[in-house]
């Protein structure tokens, strides 16, 4: 588990949730200066920026229908894919897990280190499916009406709808599950990885797996991105539409 450096009166600060806090300033920070400088004429910074817009607008167009929808639903899917991805690169950068913080109360050697990436702590992983769960189902009460998405769940039609309605109740429990530990897994084992690789044969040899874990890391939030797109598909079509 993570960590814990220091305590808020019965709020515990981990080293994972500190670095997901700096995640979020750098985040924030190169939002408003990137608002603040954004021009008719864009510079490279912009330009990027842009393309890297206008890719996952496609992509959720095509996926959702229209460009309309695509637009409402980009600042969840956008944000889900950019904080993670940021999570997982910065979880690799040199320092983080070799820096240490000197905290006697919290362990008996009175040392942790000062970050550790987000997502090798279940407990980010678990909360941005929990998000992601939760919010698809809310889109879709609020796309196709309370009753008609929760009778996808509850069907009492037939003892066949019922048995499928508790299979569709089953898999998005287990969704909110295989999302928290598919990431958790790659980033974890990864880190691990890398620990070893760097004890046995330090300076050059440990260099391929740590693009390999840049790779991992970006195709691990494009993917959690994705199910979400997915999920907010399925749940804005009626039944009709789905069946």
């Amino acid at each position: 588990k993570a960590e814990q450096l220091f305590s808020i009166g019965s709020f515990h600060v981990t080293n994972g949730l500190f670095l997901t806090l700096i995640v979020s300033l750098i985040l924030i920070t190169f939002s408003y200066v990137l608002r603040s400088k954004i021009k008719m004429i864009p510079g490279k910074v912009q330009s990027a920026v842009e393309m890297g817009v206008e890719g996952l607008l496609g992509l959720m167009s095509s996926t959702l229908g229209s460009m309309a929808a695509a637009e409402k639903y980009f600042p969840l899917v956008a944000t889900i894919f950019i904080f993670i991805l940021f999570s997982n690169l910065l979880g690799i950068f040199p320092g983080v897990g070799s820096l240490t913080y000197n905290n006697s109360g919290g362990v008996p050697s009175g040392s942790v280190p000062l970050f550790r990436s987000p997502a090798a702590d279940l407990n980010f992983t678990l909360a941005f499916a929990i998000i992601s769960v939760i919010v698809t189902n809310i889109i879709g009460m609020a796309s196709v009406g309370v009753f008609k998405h929760l009778g996808k769940f509850f069907n009492f039609n037939g003892p066949i709808e019922f048995f499928i309605g508790i299979l569709e109740l089953i898999s998005e429990i287990a969704k909110t599950i295989s999302l928290s530990f598919r990431l958790f897994g790659n980033v974890f084992a990864g880190e691990v990885l890398l620990t070893i690789i760097s004890f046995l044969v330090p300076y050059f040899i440990p260099l391929p797996f740590l693009f390999l874990e840049i790779f991992v890391g970006l195709i691990q939030s494009f993917i959690f991105a994705m199910i979400t797109l997915v999920s907010i598909s399925l749940h804005t079509a009626s039944h009709e539409e789905n069946h």
